[in-house]
């Protein structure tokens, strides 16, 4: 007699949705998702792969910039018609506003036509649905189309259709925060969703907040010809991050044009006759064309039943779980953005595969949130993994630290780039590394190598006898790795 397939029903199909079915149906498990606005979610529609889409064609363009120091000449030269950028502005404060006047700056002769970016981001988002709706297809999982709900236990619910299930994954992502006192419109008022509907390059940007989102959005933009006037509420852009990181992309900004206001709370942002205006809590002004709101991001978890199954969520609305991504009630799972752990694609889809692997019997690791590598693709980029500097600084971890400045790098030096460093943070006596911050252009490639040596326990004596392509980027971390090596003690 054969034994019966497990039932596994999913609301939601970003990244921990999609590969906890793939990972359901590998495992020989009856599947079917429910997703309401697209395979792959707002991970892929809208937020991780339209904004990473649009930061590559921002690094070609802030890349030109510097040409010129490599013996690289265009058509225009610098005070000649026909370019794109900024003359960074001057700021006034007459009538307590932060007004800009502006003077072209020529890079090059190339220019950022909007439409076709946006379109192309488009292009690309919706070719990556269709990429993991064929995956899904070919594992065999069913999708339904519609916002699905816990209609009671072992039950989901879409629409006036039911779907018997004895495991379900709830997957069902966050949107925007707003504010009442600034309001999207989609027009002049935008959160990160609504960007790629305009027509047009924002001429004078503010972004109301300096997270990593702001922050992300604000160096992109500025590279592709915007004035961008960055407010943040703390004293530095990113300030939940590494602070020396922080430090070289706010430095690196301004240097290009950018205007950080710290310190700096929104109270509000309006509609004006010809653009936006944001009102700050000391009561001065910042007038732009546009203004895009980065103030956080809000579970998806209303009106899907989970109060009503007794599913704990937190005072943000949040699901709560455990490291095996179970919630408070036996047989629901959670994963992704609407946990609240640590809103990456990479720890949604670790999230999903470890509840599939837990509610069908597999072996399972719990999630390791120190061995999550991740990236803030600013420019340059910052990657990060394992312990951090303020673990160091306030005692919760005893390390040596070596950071060594990418302005020593031959490979830097011959690129043109000099702004950015490695970190690495090793045990005190043994030389293990516990983690490491790398700030570069594509910081994101080069954090493998310190990844790997966290999750596998290396030391730095083991990564200083690895080989290192010379010259190259990676060479400084196998650089830094052998300053921090320690003399064996004399027998």
């Amino acid at each position: 007699m054969s034994q019966s397939r497990s039932r596994i029903a999913i609301i939601g199909g970003g990244p921990g949705g999609y590969e906890a079915a793939l990972v359901a149906a590998q495992l020989g498990a009856d599947v079917t998702i429910i997703e309401e606005s697209g395979l792959g979610g707002s991970c892929v529609l809208t937020d991780c792969v339209p904004s990473k889409t649009l930061i590559a064609t921002a690094s070609l363009m802030a890349a030109m910039e510097g040409t010129s120091d490599l013996g690289i000449r265009f058509d225009h030269e610098p005070g000649e018609p026909g370019g794109f950028g900024r003359q960074p502005g001057q700021r006034g404060a007459a009538g307590g506003s932060l007004a800009r006047a502006h003077a072209p700056r020529i890079y090059s002769h190339a220019r950022a036509d909007a439409p076709q970016i946006y379109s192309r981001i488009r292009d690309l988002a919706r070719a990556q649905s269709a990429d993991v709706a064929k995956r899904l297809a070919a594992e065999g999982v069913r999708v339904i189309s519609g916002r699905g709900r816990l209609a009671r236990r072992g039950v989901v619910a879409v629409g006036d259709t039911e779907i018997q299930a004895d495991t379900v994954l709830v997957a069902a992502g966050a949107h925007p925060r707003v504010l009442p006192t600034a309001v999207p419109d989609g027009e002049r008022l935008l959160t990160c969703r609504q960007l790629y509907d305009l027509t047009e390059l924002p001429s004078e940007l503010v972004v109301v907040g300096s997270g990593v989102t702001g922050a992300e959005f604000a160096c992109a933009l500025q590279a592709l010809g915007s004035q961008v006037t960055l407010v943040s509420s703390r004293q530095h852009v990113l300030p939940n991050e590494d602070a020396d990181a922080a430090m070289v992309v706010e430095d690196v900004g301004q240097r290009r044009g950018m205007s950080v206001l710290g310190r700096s709370r929104a109270v509000s942002a309006s509609r004006t006759a010809d653009g936006v205006e944001v009102c700050l809590e000391d009561g001065r002004t910042v007038r732009g064309s546009h203004c895009l709101l980065t103030v956080g991001m809000v579970p998806s978890t209303e009106g899907i039943g989970l109060a009503e199954s007794g599913v704990g969520l937190d005072a943000r609305g949040f699901i709560a779980v455990d490291r095996v991504s179970r919630t408070s009630t036996p047989g629901i799972y959670a994963a992704g953005d609407c946990t609240g752990v640590w809103m990456l694609a990479s720890v949604a889809a670790m999230q999903g595969r470890i509840a599939m692997w837990h509610a069908l019997g597999e072996a399972v690791q719990p999630l390791r949130l120190r061995h999550v590598a991740a990236t803030i693709f600013t420019e340059p980029e910052i990657a990060t993994v394992g312990v951090s500097q303020q673990d160091v600084d306030t005692g919760v971890v005893g390390a040596r630290v070596e950071k060594l400045p990418l302005a020593t790098n031959a490979r830097a030096k011959m690129d043109g780039f000099g702004d950015g460093f490695v970190k690495l943070f090793t045990r005190r006596n043994t030389g293990i590394v516990l983690g490491g911050v790398i700030v570069a252009p594509r910081a994101s490639e080069l954090i493998l190598g310190v990844s790997l040596a966290v999750e596998q326990q290396l030391t730095v004596d083991e990564i200083a006898h690895t080989f290192a392509v010379y010259p190259s980027l990676s060479g400084s971390v196998t650089e830094a790795a052998r300053r921090l090596m320690q003399p064996a003690e004399p027998l």
